[in-house]
C-alpha cells in the first residue's frame, strides 16, 4: 500500500480521489519528463555543468502538456480567491475571455486560454478577440511552470489586459509542485 502523501490529489489533476478524471498515460509520461528534465538542470546548474534544453520536437510536448494544465490551474486560483480577474458568467456552450499565448522557439506554438471556465470552447471568434496576448520563450515558460522562474523575473511580452495577463503567469507558476 502506498503512503497517503503518495496520492495527494494536488500532486497532479487526475491522480486523486476515484471521482476525479484519469489522466492520460502519454500526459503522466511527459509530466515525468518534465519532472526529469528540471531536476537533471538543477543539478547540472548545482555542479557547473553544461546542459541543454530538450529537441524543440520534444519540448514542444512538454509546452503543450503546460498549456492544457493551464486553464484548470487558472480556475484553481479564482475559487481559491487568488485570481485578479473575476470570472464572467457565459451561456452554457458559449466561449467566454481567452488570452493569446504566444510561445516561441523551437518548442513553441500559439495557444488560445480559456479565462472563464477550464472547459469553456474556444472559438475562432474568441481567439481573434481575446483580452489579452503572452509572449514567452519555450524555455522560460517552462522554468516558469516549473517554478524556477518568477513572473516577475520572465521575460514575458504583453499586450491587453494586464490584470488577465497577471492571472495567466500566476497560474503557470501555480502549476508547480516541485
Amino acid at each position: 500500500m502506498l503512503p497517503a502523501t503518495a496520492c495527494d490529489p494536488g500532486l497532479f489533476p487526475g491522480l486523486g480521489a476515484a471521482t476525479e478524471p484519469q489522466i492520460p498515460l502519454s500526459d503522466a509520461y511527459l509530466n515525468r519528463a518534465f519532472a526529469c528534465w528540471t531536476h537533471a538542470g538543477d543539478i547540472a546548474r548545482a555542479v557547473d555543468y553544461p546542459y541543454e534544453p530538450p529537441l524543440g520536437s520534444h519540448l514542444r510536448l512538454l509546452v503543450d502538456l503546460t498549456a492544457r494544465r493551464l486553464p484548470g490551474s487558472i480556475a484553481g486560483r479564482r475559487r481559491a480567491g487568488l485570481a485578479t480577474t473575476r470570472a464572467r458568467l457565459t451561456t452554457a456552450g458559449s466561449p467566454g475571455r481567452t488570452v493569446h499565448l504566444e510561445i516561441e522557439g523551437a518548442g513553441g506554438g500559439d495557444y488560445w486560454i480559456p479565462l472563464d471556465s477550464p472547459t469553456a470552447a474556444v472559438t475562432r471568434v474568441a481567439a481573434r478577440d481575446a483580452v489579452a496576448q503572452v509572449a514567452l520563450e519555450d524555455v522560460e515558460f517552462c522554468q516558469l511552470a516549473a517554478g524556477r522562474l518568477s513572473p516577475a523575473e520572465a521575460a514575458a511580452g504583453g499586450e491587453g489586459d494586464q490584470a488577465a495577463i497577471t492571472d495567466v503567469l500566476n497560474a503557470l507558476t501555480a502549476l508547480s509542485r516541485l
